[in-house]
């Protein structure tokens, strides 16, 4: 994307989000809807026994209503007035020495799509005044950072509204949180590619990882957008494997799920990779494509309105058939259904709503279902417009989760055992883009090298 990209330039639509929470709040109302809504932003944390601060993180709800990245902030936004208001440490020249001049509020307003800009110290009086404006004010917290006093001139404090409204808004993107999820996406692009080009050369899980990193960091994408996981042979198998220390000796493909973070919004991706520079030996081409297949099917069901489990059972229905193809399973591909086989080898959930978080709100899961096919679904329900999912469909050979099913006769006959001896040291194979729906279908928002053949093109270029 553009470095001189309009929407990327401009400000962060603040007040535009807390607009949008406003509205969700009065339509869902069974009382008084708020007047004010309040948010403090993550509070410096110091390391414990220790004079330096922790790495600090934003918290999203008030980065979504703020569009701030600074710690020790509050904001609030006056509903009947559309004022939109953030508060700031004021000025401390023994911080200074140390860390030179900070944001002034007359930069902030300039920065950031806020209305003003006061010293933290001005909060309380600040809050005199909201309350005095109109009848039966009512503010609304999230429950997380609570006022730090009782306000004058409220008549209830909301602690139950304001963090699910937020949650439901954040669930559709505007132009910008899309441009902003381009842009993380294409700098992991370019990560994925270097860690391509290093495989031939590298001896261990770390070095592949660090040509990940330094390309994030050097494209100026300081924060990966989660712990990435390079796992490779048997270490796919694990989910969320997260040592990448190991010898990449002996082992046949390296499965690298990582992204980097931009401006506070989220990349996701998932990439399997052979470690022979001529390619996926037999086995691991095989699954390789099977979980193409499953990603491409899932595809083509994409658009506002479809219902996320009929997505997911259709991943599954796609790895059966795969893996009766190659004869790792065997029997009729209904009843293997119905035996909730398949998830020995695909147990995880087809993806998650994607934006600030990596796992992004208002999926809601149900980890108590009783159908182990849907338990770690982590979105349920239909996928509205304008929403960003991912797309990860994967197959495992992870002996913990598997050989329970071997030793279970509801599911034993369906498995090949000796056919599955030669699969174990595939590990795993997931392939993992974001997707961004729309009124008819789809737009892929990644475009890191993907397929056999382009993966190859990069590792031997």
């Amino acid at each position: 994307m553009a470095e001189d990209d309009p929407i990327l330039n401009g400000k962060y639509p603040a007040k535009a989000h807390c607009q949008k929470v406003a509205a969700h709040l009065e339509s869902s109302a069974k009382e008084d809807a708020p007047t004010t809504l309040y948010l403090q932003g993550q509070q410096t944390r110091m390391n414990e026994n220790n004079d330096e601060a922790a790495p600090f993180r934003q918290r999203r709800h008030f980065l979504y209503l703020s569009g701030c990245l600074l710690p020790d902030c509050h904001l609030t936004y006056h509903i009947p007035t559309d004022t939109l208001t953030l508060f700031i440490p004021p000025l401390d020249p023994d911080s200074v020495i140390w860390s030179g001049l900070p944001l002034s509020p007359e930069q902030a307003v300039e920065q950031y799509d806020i209305d003003a800009c006061l010293p933290i110290t001005e909060l309380e009086a600040h809050f005199v005044s909201l309350g005095s404006k109109t009848e039966n004010s009512i503010v609304a917290v999230t429950g997380r950072g609570n006022l730090p006093f009782t306000p004058a001139n409220f008549k209830h404090v909301d602690t139950d509204a304001l963090h699910p409204a937020i949650n439901i808004c954040r669930v559709t993107k505007d132009s910008r949180e899309i441009a902003l999820l381009q842009k993380a996406n294409e700098i992991t692009k370019a990560a994925h590619t270097a860690s391509l080009k290093a495989i031939k050369a590298a001896q261990n899980e770390t070095e592949i990882e660090a040509a990940f990193i330094a390309t994030c960091i050097s494209l100026g994408a300081k924060n990966q957008a989660y712990a990435g996981i390079f796992g490779s042979g048997t270490n796919a198998a694990t989910l969320h494997y997260q040592a990448n220390n190991e010898s990449l000796q002996g082992r046949r493909n390296i499965l690298i799920d990582a992204a980097a973070e931009w401006q506070g919004y989220c990349a996701d991706v998932t990439r399997t990779m052979p470690l022979h520079p001529n390619g996926f030996d037999k086995e691991s081409a095989q699954i390789y494509v099977i979980v193409e297949k499953m990603q491409e099917a899932c595809f083509t069901m994409l658009k506002a309105g479809v219902q996320w489990e009929d997505v997911h059972l259709l991943a599954h229905e796609v790895a059966v058939e795969g893996l009766l193809s190659i004869g790792l399973l065997k029997g009729g591909k209904k009843e293997i259904m119905e035996a909730r086989t398949s998830v020995a080898f695909f147990p995880h959930g087809l993806g998650h709503y994607l934006g600030m978080d990596t796992h992004d709100t208002g999926g809601n899961p149900n980890y108590e279902d009783k159908d182990p096919m849907f338990k770690y679904l982590r979105v349920r329900g239909m996928l509205p417009e304008g929403s960003v999912v991912t797309v990860e469909p994967g197959i495992y050979f992870c002996r913990f989760i598997v050989e329970p099913y071997l030793k279970d006769e509801k599911h034993r006959r369906f498995i090949d055992e000796e056919v599955l001896e030669r699969f174990w040291d595939v590990g795993g194979v997931r392939i993992e883009d974001d997707v961004l729906i729309t009124r008819d279908g789809y737009e892929n928002l990644t475009t890191a090298p993907k397929g056999i053949d382009d993966m190859m093109a990069v590792m031997n270029s």
